[in-house]
């Protein structure tokens, strides 16, 4: 494939270690049920990363232990906490209540300093750099076409929709977003040849194979790993740096996040992009931090880090809106699921990883799973979170 052959040209010698058989055939395999809980920890080990440089003044978060202990319904079982965690496949549990963290657990062999790679909530701190690039200038209009950043999308599925129409995963691009790895469906053709071969980039998929879908730019609901993936290439070009370097400046150093995060790439440091539809991985205390963050209308520490309008603009579906389609009931807006008959909203990644947001409750909760399916069991995470609700009711 032409795709491929430019990017093994493109590498160097630095590069071999992350292209041996042991190594691909690692990153192949990084879903395998039996160890997910393990690799979700140890994807830097995995992959080339970039690094997001945390600051040493770091927003300390004050503690308030609360207990959560007691019995939790989970179908027509009754589990104990541990139970319960152990029943929705937790690594890492940890929930800010009023400002103050009032439960965190880690388990399996993690901790505190872990950071856990969680997937698809990478898109919505995507869709924040985006709109720090706004408020910039670096983007001059979310209503500007991809074209007008990336020509080299003309002729593609992507000469045509707007940053917005990418924001809201509308972009009319044909693209089925099937997780069946090992099958032949586009994403995993994607996945297989971009994150585990390194063979070539997300946004050269893009830039090449992308086709115009059935659907008109704007005219309906598609989730799309690749469109997220274009917004951190309109990112990069827009802002003259890395995702990564641009994240650490505007958004891990002023927010005052405690650990570096980083993200994996799709090909070596010489050839390799941020893998920006899913790659963040980020402790579970900076993912609560960015989740306060967003609840406090973009306020880190008192500073205001994110617009406020954009954090409405982002979060709160548009008037009349309905949900992304008949089997999926959320909402979505720019990157984030919205929960419709509340004003409560998330990140929401692969194997059910979860920054959830309840303004209502003045309440965040960050999981780390690693369960054995990539999707459906959203409705058992949601009952979860709806009884630690309930328990922190009167606090």
């Amino acid at each position: 494939m032409a795709l491929g052959s430019q990017a093994a040209a493109a590498s160097t010698d630095d590069d071999s270690r992350w292209l041996t058989p042991t190594m691909i055939t690692a990153r192949a395999h990084m879903f395998d049920a039996a160890l997910n809980y393990l690799t979700f920890q140890h994807m830097d080990q995995m992959f080339a990363t970039r690094s997001v440089a945390a600051d040493e003044a770091v927003w300390n978060l004050p503690s308030k232990p609360i207990s959560l202990e007691g019995e939790y319904s989970f179908g027509e079982e009754t589990l104990d906490l541990d139970g319960i965690l152990e029943a929705t496949a937790t690594n890492a549990l940890v929930v800010v209540k009023n400002g103050n963290v009032v439960h965190e657990t880690y388990r399996n062999g993690s901790d505190e300093n872990t950071r856990f790679l969680t997937f698809s909530v990478a898109k919505s701190y995507v869709s924040t750099l985006i709109g720090l690039a706004l408020a910039d200038g670096a983007i001059r209009s979310l209503d500007d076409k991809v074209t007008d950043y990336l020509p080299e999308m003309k002729g593609t599925g992507y000469d045509g929709p707007t940053v917005r129409d990418l924001l809201r995963m509308r972009s009319g691009v044909d693209w089925l977003e099937v997780y069946e790895f090992g099958s032949d469906t586009q994403l995993t053709q994607v996945h297989d040849n971009a994150l585990v071969a390194y063979k070539y980039r997300w946004c050269d998929y893009a830039a090449k194979e992308s086709v115009p879908g059935p659907n008109a730019p704007g005219a309906a609901f598609n989730y799309a790993t690749l469109d997220t993936s274009v917004l951190g290439c309109i990112l990069e070009r827009t802002v003259g740096k890395t995702g990564a370097q641009y994240m650490s400046e505007k958004l891990w150093k002023p927010a005052g996040m405690e650990s570096d995060a980083y993200w994996i790439m799709d090909g070596p440091d010489s050839v390799g992009r941020e893998f920006f539809g899913a790659g963040l991985a980020a402790t579970a205390r900076d993912h609560a931090r960015f989740g306060l963050m967003f609840l406090n209308g973009g306020k880190a520490n008192g500073k205001q880090v994110v617009p406020a309008d954009w954090v409405r603009e982002a979060t709160v579906p548009d008037e009349g809106y309905e949900p992304a389609g008949p089997e999926e009931p959320l909402g979505y807006q720019y990157q984030w699921w919205t929960f419709p008959g509340s004003d409560a909203y998330g990140a929401l990644g692969l194997h059910h990883q979860y920054i959830y947001i309840d303004p209502a409750n003045d309440l965040v909760i960050v999981k780390a799973s690693y369960t054995a399916e990539p999707v459906g069991r959203d409705e058992e995470n949601a009952e979860l979170f709806r009884q630690i609700t309930e328990k922190l009711a009167n606090e």
